[in-house]
């Protein structure tokens, strides 16, 4: 998926899927690259978008492929059934709490970037954050789970201050420095989701005008994924 191979994605996750039916890590896995497929094809994925708060405010709602809402939502709703078998059998298990992570923080993407919900995925970003932190007590060395706290923490935690003073009376995390600081974690100790969390906190990077630092992120993605040109794109717009 980090190369755009979208197709070669599913292969993989439907042969994974075969092999082990009753893992929900393989259905939400299918499930990020429809959604992650979608993205790409509305041009989602373009850093400015992010850098610049006005242009995502102002950003349009999109219109999203009827097919792929379909497949997307059923690779979740199996993973949610895993999920909740696994849990009903083994509470501290942790990978259906990882899948529960990913599950929810793919909805929150879905809601916010195509369908613009903004508030409605928030619910969602929460829900991943809290199950991490659930996971991280039973197991502190899953450094993927610390990408779900740092992402709320940072995204939030960048709103004006009355914002954020709201959306901790929610229960929300709204502590930027704590975000970064997760999310570097998962972007040096993760496995499946450290490119993702390099990508991330180049974007942050990019926000705070270090230009440097965006630079050697987006450097070191580009040379690792080669056939993503997205990474090389970005690297071309600040050199």
């Amino acid at each position: 998926m980090y190369n755009l191979d979208f197709s070669g994605a599913h292969d993989t996750f439907h042969l994974y899927q075969s092999a082990h039916p009753d893992d929900p890590l393989g259905f939400v896995a299918d499930g990020a690259a429809y959604l992650f497929a979608e993205f790409n094809r509305l041009q989602i994925l373009e850093s400015d978008l992010f850098i610049d708060d006005q242009k995502f405010d102002n950003r349009s709602q999109q219109k999203p492929d009827p097919a792929v809402k379909a497949a997307f939502e059923a690779e979740m709703a199996r993973s949610d059934e895993l999920v909740s078998k696994s849990l009903a059998a083994s509470p501290g298990n942790a990978n259906a709490l990882f899948s529960r992570v990913l599950a929810n923080g793919l909805r929150g993407d879905y809601t916010a970037m195509i369908e613009k919900r903004n508030l409605a995925s928030l619910s969602y970003m929460k829900t991943s954050r809290i199950t991490a932190q659930q996971l991280l007590a039973i197991d502190p060395t899953c450094y993927d789970a610390f990408l779900a706290v740092g992402v709320e923490n940072y995204l939030l935690g960048s709103t004006p201050a009355p914002v954020r003073w709201v959306l901790r009376m929610t229960g929300s995390q709204t502590d930027k420095a704590e975000g970064i600081q997760r999310l570097r974690l998962t972007a040096e100790k993760g496995y499946y989701l450290a490119p993702f969390a390099r990508l991330l906190l180049a974007v942050a990077a990019l926000r705070d005008k270090d230009k440097n630092t965006a630079r050697l992120l987006l450097a070191g993605l580009a040379t690792e994924f080669p056939h993503n040109q997205l990474y090389s794109k970005e690297l071309a717009r600040i050199q």
